[in-house]
């Protein structure tokens, strides 16, 4: 299943290992860094760090368990595609419905972020012209999406590493700007419930590693670059995230954080002083729009992956074009992009994207554990990851949790839908 059958609906073996880790950076440094700090640190407090190292623990899993299976099944579609030859069709279509309506949510969540560092007050306006400008990027050609990851990822590198070493200047002259035992500090009443629900809501901005299995059918030796440009991506974002999250929590305090609206912008007024604070205002945009790159290309190739198996209309499965790209499915998505960007918020967005997420790589986990003769510690690893995903899902906050529920059942009767008409064909 979700195999090309021809030439006419076949993606080329275009990106290297590097190409593939900087898609995946990309897509995981993007508005995520800039915007999950303040909700997570108004759930959890001074605990805020813990729910950062939870989160880490489960997205190891999921980052371990996505690898293995995209060796095993290098086509376009992702979890969609283990889902369905692991544990069966079912499964696999919750999968992908879950991606792609998930990932649907990021898409909003990055296109308003960037509009509202870019201009505030017009952020509608701003969001629905850069996911136009973004599907005509990835509309020509892959390799020019691959270029712009690289600049957006260098650019949001640069300010970060010149925060971390603002602040280790500042301290080094002795001056009182981070205080990381102050930062500990919080009003908040914390509890595991809080704790677990800002683990949920980072998990916003650790997803961007299924960006390269979703890609498997366009990159070279997929079998061995995939695993290893999701161990590297997992582990180079890994880094940069705790760095930051000591950074914010040590500069702003636990309800400082919890109290801006823009908590790398207000670190960066501290360290740098007012007049650099527009510097993270490009690289948040910056990173906004390499984000949505990437999840545009993602969400576009798993609905190439459900429209092969009849889940979604045939149609979109269809290549064309010099670059041979699913062109039509990613018109679909930008389409659909749109329309969200001007009914949903940006908090709405970022709780619903988690929630979609975490059920995609409940069922990776899910699918990895059926996978036999690994040694004992490679059965527990999907386990925890499954065990992880459910407990996040189950922590979000009720009204993501409620909308979820709501788009999953309906997910299930077009499920029912197709397969009655699969099986009267």
């Amino acid at each position: 299943m979700s195999r090309p059958s021809g030439p006419a609906d076949s993606l080329r073996r275009t990106l290297t290992r590097r190409d593939a880790v900087v898609i995946g950076m990309g897509s995981m440094m993007g508005a995520g860094m800039f915007v999950v700090w303040a909700p997570a640190a108004e759930s959890a407090g001074s605990l805020m760090l813990l729910s950062l190292v939870i989160v880490a623990v489960v997205a190891a899993c999921n980052a371990y368990s996505s690898a293995m299976l995209a060796a095993r099944y290098p086509a376009a579609g992702g979890t969609y595609v283990y889902g369905t030859e692991r544990l069966g069709p079912l499964p696999g279509f919750l999968a992908g419905w879950c991606f792609i309506v998930g990932k649907s949510a990021s898409c909003v969540a990055m296109a308003l972020t960037l509009g509202a560092y870019v201009a505030p007050g017009h952020q509608r306006f701003v969001a629905v012209a850069s996911v136009l400008a973004l599907t005509a990027a990835n509309l020509s050609g892959l390799q020019r999406s691959a270029r712009i990851s690289t600049a957006v990822v260098s650019v949001v590198l640069a300010v970060v590493i010149g925060l971390g070493c603002g602040v280790a200047l500042a301290s080094a002259r002795g001056e009182p700007v981070f205080d990381l035992s102050a930062g500990l500090v919080s009003a908040v009443d914390t509890s595991a419930y809080g704790v677990l629900q800002a683990a949920g809501l980072l998990f916003f901005a650790f997803a961007g590693y299924a960006r390269i299995a979703t890609l498997g059918e366009e990159v070279h030796d997929p079998e061995r670059t995939i695993g290893q440009a999701i161990g590297i991506t997992f582990v180079l974002v890994l880094a940069l995230y705790a760095g930051l999250g000591l950074v914010v929590i040590g500069v702003l305090g636990s309800d400082g954080t919890a109290n801006s609206t823009a908590p790398i912008a207000a670190v960066a007024e501290v360290v740098w002083g007012n007049d650099w604070v527009w510097v993270v205002r490009v690289a948040a945009a910056a990173a906004a729009a390499g984000a949505l790159l990437n999840m545009l290309l993602g969400i576009s190739r798993t609905t190439v992956a459900m429209a092969r198996d009849a889940h979604l209309p045939g149609p979109l499965s269809l290549t064309g074009g010099p670059h041979a790209l699913p062109q039509r499915a990613e018109i679909a998505v930008a389409a659909i992009v749109l329309v969200l960007v001007l009914l949903v918020d940006l908090r709405g967005a970022i709780g619903f994207s988690s929630f979609g997420v975490l059920l995609y790589y409940a069922v990776a986990n899910a699918s990895a554990w059926t996978v036999r003769g690994q040694q004992r510690w490679q059965r527990i690893v999907p386990v925890v990851g499954l065990a992880g995903c459910l407990v996040l899902v189950g922590s979000l906050p009720w009204e993501s949790v409620a909308n979820g529920l709501v788009v999953v059942t309906l997910g299930i009767g077009w499920y029912g839908v197709t397969r009655r008409s699969r099986m009267a064909v």
